[in-house]
């Protein structure tokens, strides 16, 4: 097999199961959870590294931000033999109960974003594959770790959310941010729509836990806010959720 264009791999690794943060610096973080792991390459935003987990591979690649890069990473990742896929990223709170800290696990997503709508009509929902949302949940309680499960709102435009009245269409911005709210959504990011979709297009499985770092509306209404950077309760999560899911299919295969 020739190597994918943008991934810069092909088959060689030969891992079913791919943890997909959004950013570079975080790969080889993630890959020291995992057993013997090592460098396998980098190209554009994509950088990949692979170690073992109950004797399979698995893959750490990052996506870089937002949904056209996530597109082609799940993409091309599926053509080299992968068909699990977990995005462990952050998210800015929404919901009031969504504090800095905890944990969000994405049951569906709000497509409030533009690669999605090049693969299927609007009317089709982005929602998570739910044998690999059931791992994620399953492994947060296990760790005792806050958490919530529920639709976030994936968007294109980082600075459209946190400066919408400067925007030429800050009407409509605000407007749908204020019906998402009335709509109980849990946080915002700007990848998982575009998993859901391609994952399901393709006949994949997928999932997406993010870390939340603050909360805009709590900040809003002058309630304790923290601000949290360390991603790694959802890495933790992540790790156990897909060693879960390895021993299941392997029993599955007796």
């Amino acid at each position: 097999m020739e190597k994918q264009y943008h991934i810069n791999l092909d088959d060689s690794h030969k891992a079913k199961y791919a943890i997909l943060p959004g950013d570079p610096g975080r790969v080889e973080k993630i890959a020291q959870y995992l057993d013997q792991p090592r460098f396998l390459g980098q190209n554009r935003e994509y950088t990949t590294w692979i170690g073992q987990l109950a004797g399979e591979p698995v893959l750490v690649m990052s996506t870089g931000m937002g949904g056209p890069s996530t597109a082609i990473g799940v993409e091309e990742l599926y053509v080299t033999g992968v068909r699990n896929f977990i995005r462990v990223g952050t998210c800015g709170g929404m919901h009031l109960d969504v504090k800095g800290g905890d944990l969000v696990i994405a049951t569906g997503a709000i497509r409030m974003e533009g690669t999605t709508r090049e693969y299927v009509p609007i009317e089709f929902p982005a929602v998570a594959n739910l044998e690999l949302t059931n791992a994620l949940v399953e492994a947060a309680k296990a760790k005792e770790y806050i958490y919530h499960t529920g639709v976030v709102q994936c968007k294109d435009s980082f600075y459209g959310q946190h400066n919408p009245d400067r925007m030429p269409i800050g009407y409509e911005l605000n407007n749908k941010w204020n019906a998402w709210l009335k709509a109980n959504c849990l946080a915002s990011e700007m990848e998982s729509a575009a998993l859901f979709i391609v994952s399901q297009t393709l006949g994949a499985r997928s999932a997406c836990i993010l870390n939340t770092v603050w909360n805009q509306e709590r900040e809003g209404k002058g309630l304790d806010n923290p601000r949290v950077h360390d991603v790694s309760k959802g890495i933790e999560v992540t790790i156990e959720a897909i060693r879960k899911l390895i021993e299941t299919d392997q029993n599955q295969k007796l």
